[in-house]
């Protein structure tokens, strides 16, 4: 049944979420602080990790590299965009509003923990591919596979950051239930370049997040979304 994976994902977040919430009332404030620097370590390797494997290839010479100019064209146009669109402060938006509409105005860590978490659980291949996997074929292994990662990312940072990253289950099942709905148009356009971008352009965007998540709120990422866009469409043009 199409959207059945997005459903499980969305039901991982959720279980992960309350996991964490109830774990990390017994932690405390220093305890917290701790939890979310480890995270933001682990989320940073995340990101270096997927980077590497989609911008460094094996030739004659040794180790080259490649996507230098997509990645250069897509974040600095996509960056211009994103803050045109003021995408990270209609994010904060939304979340003011959930912070509002659950009762939770007294959380002074809500939206911050709401937009990092959606973030670190959209972003990245896993999510477009298997949306369109499972909207056509039915096929839900990868969002299945993708629920259990969220699901541990989700624990970890609600314990450090609060109920607010419970709600990134929001966004997801609204982003990866479009992609699902969508995914006859869109398969076509999802080359392997196509994929190989997303994957690389997406990776450095978790990175920003890990740095965010340790160093406080340093880079805008919500406003550099749309450099994966960018990056797909890239991949199309006849370079």
């Amino acid at each position: 049944m199409a959207g059945l994976g997005t459903a499980i994902n969305v039901a991982g977040i959720l279980a992960g979420g309350l996991g964490g919430l109830a774990f990390g009332k017994r932690l405390g404030k220093g305890y917290q602080d701790t939890l979310m620097n480890a995270n933001g370590i682990c989320v940073l390797f995340l990101g270096i990790g997927g980077c590497l494997e989609k911008m460094l290839t094996m030739g004659e010479e040794g180790l080259e590299s490649r996507g230098t100019m997509m990645m250069i064209g897509c974040f600095a146009l996509g960056a211009l965009l994103g803050e045109w669109m003021n995408i990270e402060g209609r994010m904060e938006k939304f979340g003011e509003w959930l912070k509002k509409e659950t009762r939770n105005e007294g959380d002074a860590r809500f939206v911050d923990g709401f937009v990092t978490a959606s973030l670190t659980v959209c972003i990245g291949a896993m999510a477009v591919v298997g949306s369109i996997q499972d909207g056509i074929s039915g096929d839900y292994s990868i969002l299945a596979a993708k629920a259990v990662l969220d699901m541990i990312i989700v624990l970890v940072m609600t314990a450090s950051m609060g109920k607010g990253c419970i709600f990134s289950a929001v966004p997801v099942g609204i982003f990866q239930g479009v992609i699902t709905l969508a995914a006859g148009l869109l398969r076509p356009l999802l080359t392997a370049q196509a994929m190989d971008n997303l994957s690389l352009t997406g990776s450095m965007l978790i990175f920003c997040v890990g740095v965010n998540l340790i160093w406080g709120k340093k880079i805008k990422v919500a406003n550099l979304l749309p450099a994966i866009f960018l990056a797909v469409g890239w991949a199309l043009l006849p370079l």
